[in-house]
């Protein structure tokens, strides 16, 4: 309950931020405050949304979770047992819906959920997401590299003409030249100081968590098929991309930019999820709408964009098959849990 509040309060704040910039926007156009209502103004946008492409979209979101799905199957084989895919698959999305209800409550019902059905010990289970969310990790970064160095001059250009770096430091050379000399300062004190800090107790917590990310890593190289391991880590990504740039047709004003915008808005969006909101509320649209800001949409187009976005896809996807999950992982599964209820009778 805090976490949803948390993202409404976001939610509502990232609005009336918006629906003050409309309202002064209606007013240079002379329009009436009575038919400049942002709220009717999401609810139209809604309406006229193409939803061929929003169905598209739960297609993309569907493929990317059977993904997942197979991957985590690769992780749980090595271990010595064999669960079935349509486990996996249900299980999966039923964590992305408790993820709605409280951030990173889905881990903890995706194990325990597969643990119960497939019969698995929970800590080896949770090993195993573990090693799912590490390359999560690696895979968002790496994703999120890839926008900046294919569009560090318009996010330069923005965040200059925003922030003003330009007139407080001089020009982005000079700016960069800032950062690189803060970047060797830190490592050479760094480096003075390594033992004092390798005793500390953060610096041994974080150590501990990189460390485990690379017991991760190397993991996967003993797997039988690695290969396929990393070729289904490619096609989540590349369907989560795909959730953001099919939504793009689905919405007039935004049916025109390229996949290279529709790179920035996923990596814009992704870290509006990865933000302990419940899937995102608030934090996504205000990541998304400043994204588009970027490739001249309006700041009232962003935000309805963002609602279509996060309305039909993070909720809509997950809540639907979330719920379906739910019905069906029981249904699924009464025959082996009747036989092993008669035979420990």
């Amino acid at each position: 309950m805090l976490f949803l509040s948390v993202g409404l309060v976001i939610l509502y704040f990232v609005y009336q931020n918006q629906d003050t910039a409309y309202q002064e926007s209606c007013a240079q156009r002379n329009i009436p405050a009575d038919d400049c209502s942002l709220i009717g103004k999401v609810a139209n946008d809604f309406a006229s949304a193409n939803y061929f492409w929003i169905l598209l979209v739960l297609v993309a979101f569907t493929i990317s979770n059977l993904s997942r799905a197979i991957r985590w199957n690769m992780l749980l084989r090595p271990l010595g047992y064999q669960p079935r895919l349509i486990n996996a698959f249900l299980t999966v999305v039923l964590g992305y819906f408790a993820n709605l209800g409280l951030p990173r409550l889905g881990e903890v019902v995706r194990a325990g959920t597969m643990a119960r059905y497939e019969k698995i010990p929970l800590q080896k289970v949770v090993g195993t997401i573990v090693v799912d969310r590490t390359i999560d990790v690696i895979s968002i970064l790496l994703v999120t590299g890839l926008a900046i160095l294919l569009e560090f001059d318009t996010m330069w250009q923005f965040i200059d003409e925003n922030v003003s770096l330009s007139d407080r430091f001089g020009g982005g050379g000079t700016i960069l030249l800032i950062l690189g000399g803060l970047g060797l300062s830190s490592l050479l004190l760094f480096y003075i100081l390594r033992k004092r800090i390798a005793k500390m107790a953060w610096f041994q917590k974080i150590a501990g968590i990189l460390l485990g990310f690379w017991e991760g890593i190397k993991s996967i190289g003993q797997l039988e098929r690695p290969w396929l391991f990393v070729l289904h880590s490619i096609n989540i990504w590349l369907m989560y991309f795909l959730m953001t740039y099919l939504c793009f047709f689905a919405f007039l004003p935004t049916a025109h930019l390229s996949p290279l915008v529709g790179l920035v808005v996923f990596v814009f969006g992704g870290w509006g999820i990865v933000i302990p909101s419940p899937g995102g509320m608030g934090t996504y649209h205000f990541l998304v709408q400043t994204a588009l800001g970027m490739y001249g949409i309006s700041g009232e187009d962003g935000f309805s964009f963002a609602n279509i976005a996060f309305f039909s896809i993070q909720l809509g996807c997950n809540v639907l098959i979330g719920l379906l999950a739910l019905v069906l992982l029981p249904m699924i599964n009464r025959e082996k849990l009747i036989s092993e209820e008669v035979v420990s009778s």
